[in-house]
């Protein structure tokens, strides 16, 4: 997907705000002002993270966001700066996105208006919590002001960047929103179509682009898991779900402004054409990856089946290659690494990259062949797993877990209430270690709390993301594009929720660092080791 700072002017308000309200006789003792270092700690996060901005680098500044709530969840200032690079962010990758560059040219403003209305009518039926007509309107402007401030929406929708005729519009802007109460969804539609008017008439900003903005606005901020999706994005969407697509077959990771190959999906055209794990690239066509942003040099590897990219490839170390891959299908498994890890002991390892449609198949024919091979205890590697389908975690639970409580959902509506329960048969008695950490997700957290709660086997690592929350995804009609929506929370078997808590393991155990060539060897990976050893004292006891 897998992954939330005030200035110090308002620190310095919030000060003034304090000593006000304080009595004169405390006012006139002496102050001795100490930080913390969990105070440290957060300032330090906030300063590379304002660096991160500053430098426009908006997919590294949202994840480190992330990763820092993750260890301060309550922190309102990184929580302020994650929705923030938020809005950057997803403004960049749409308007990298062809898909929705041709919804700019080809969506008339009635169009577009009806498909913000719509996206309004799915958000008040199935969204986990009641909107606020008023709240969805303000946070489509803060979107619109953020665009407007973004080159990528400028350049292709402001012939004129006049700051001071930008400062007008946005006073004129306010204060026409202020005027306006919106009771109902046709309410919010006409005070957008208002608004896409005056940015026409002050600006000659399209009206479509502004509705989309409003449209973006509304969705992409009620939740960090809530959005808008382009066309291409509910393909791809689609395909993950289905467990293929077409591509190169490799799983991305920008830092510091390149791709690197973080997995090559084994038998991709990737791999075929020699690409490996740890590689970086820095050129696509003959076009250096540095010359633009990661999100449209990621879209430059899309296109359709049958074509053909040129790729400049760079180990570590070493000068680039010159590699040139053609675009196919790729089937991608949800089951990888299947092996023996100790055949004496009768130690079995599996590495579950997702949960899919095609897991629970995937996974029982892989338990299958190590049956035959003599497993006896089974190591299931969940690390890095982002989730996926529910009703897969369910029935991948459902293997090995043969009575009670799998997962609980609630939502707004009863229809999103659900418990879900393990059946005895076709269960696996196999004693399980299971792996995880910080990237396990969603899915994966229900599998592996599962696990935990019923005392199924042991969990190794360190607390899971903590994604505790359910989405649907709904096509939107008359457009291409669909809504990935929020629509409950769940929660563990013995009712605890995930959403920001995560799984706490059984055995903590901190990784410095992984190997990237995919091999799994226990004596470079302290996760690994320690599974290792849980699961030989579990034979040894048998």
């Amino acid at each position: 997907m897998r992954r939330r700072f005030l200035a110090a002017a308002a620190f310095c308000f919030a000060a003034l705000a304090l000593l006000a309200t304080t009595p004169l006789a405390a006012q006139q003792q002496s102050t001795t002002l100490s930080f913390s270092p969990r105070s440290l700690q957060v300032d330090g996060l906030l300063q590379r993270g304002r660096q991160l901005e500053t430098e426009r680098r908006w997919g590294e500044a949202l994840a480190h966001y992330e990763d820092g709530l993750r260890l301060y969840p309550e922190d309102n200032n990184l929580e302020q700066r994650f929705e923030t690079a938020r809005l950057h962010y997803d403004l960049c990758r749409r308007y990298a996105d062809r898909s929705y560059a041709a919804s700019l040219t080809h969506l008339p403003t009635d169009k577009a208006l009806d498909l913000y209305a719509q996206v309004l009518q799915k958000i008040q039926t199935h969204y986990v919590e009641l909107p606020s007509w008023r709240e969805l309107l303000e946070r489509g402007t803060a979107d619109l002001e953020v665009a407007m401030g973004e080159s990528a929406f400028a350049t292709r929708n402001m012939p004129e960047r006049n700051p001071v005729r930008i400062d007008a519009f946005r006073r004129e802007l306010h204060e026409m929103l202020a005027a306006r109460t919106p009771a109902t969804r046709l309410d919010a539609r006409e005070t957008v179509a208002a608004a896409a008017s005056l940015a026409q008439a002050r600006l000659g900003v399209p009206p479509t682009a502004t509705v989309l903005e409003y449209l973006c606005g509304a969705t992409n901020s009620l939740d960090p898991y809530s959005a808008y999706l382009t066309p291409d994005q509910l393909t791809e969407v689609y395909s993950q779900i289905e467990g293929n697509f077409v591509g190169l077959g490799v799983e991305l990771k920008t830092s510091s402004g390149t791709l690197s190959i973080v997995r090559v999906i084994p038998g991709s055209p990737a791999e075929i054409a020699g690409i490996r794990n740890g590689d970086r690239i820095v050129a696509i066509d003959g076009r250096a990856v540095s010359d633009f942003s990661t999100d449209q040099a990621a879209n430059m590897l899309q296109g359709p089946e049958g074509s053909v990219v040129t790729l400049a490839v760079a180990a570590a170390d070493q000068p680039p290659r010159q590699l040139v891959v053609r675009r196919q299908r790729v089937e991608v498994p949800s089951v990888d690494q299947v092996q023996m890890l100790d055949p004496a002991a009768g130690i079995a390892y599996l590495k579950l990259t997702c949960f899919q449609k095609t897991t629970h198949r995937d996974l029982e024919a892989a338990l299958w062949r190590l049956h035959r091979e003599k497993m006896r205890t089974l190591i299931m590697d969940l690390r890095g797993n982002p989730g996926g389908l529910l009703i897969s975690s369910v029935e991948v639970s459902d293997l090995f877990i043969d009575h009670g409580v799998i997962v609980s959902t609630r939502g707004r509506s009863a229809q999103e209430d659900f418990t879900y329960t393990a059946h005895e048969e076709g269960t696996w008695r196999v004693p399980l270690t299971v792996i995880i950490d910080q990237d396990s997700a969603s899915a994966a957290e229900i599998f592996s709390g599962a696990v935990r709660d019923h005392h199924r086997g042991t969990v190794v690592g360190v607390r899971s993301f903590g994604k505790g929350s359910v989405q649907g995804i709904f096509p939107l009609e008359a457009s291409d594009a669909g809504l990935r929506l929020t629509t409950a929370k769940f929660y563990s078997p013995t009712g605890r929720p995930y959403s920001r808590v995560g799984v706490e393991p059984d055995i903590v155990v901190h990784q410095v660092a992984r190997p990237v060539n995919g091999a799994v060897e226990s004596k470079d990976d302290a996760m690994l080791a320690a599974a290792v050893q849980v699961a030989r004292d579990t034979v040894g006891r048998r």
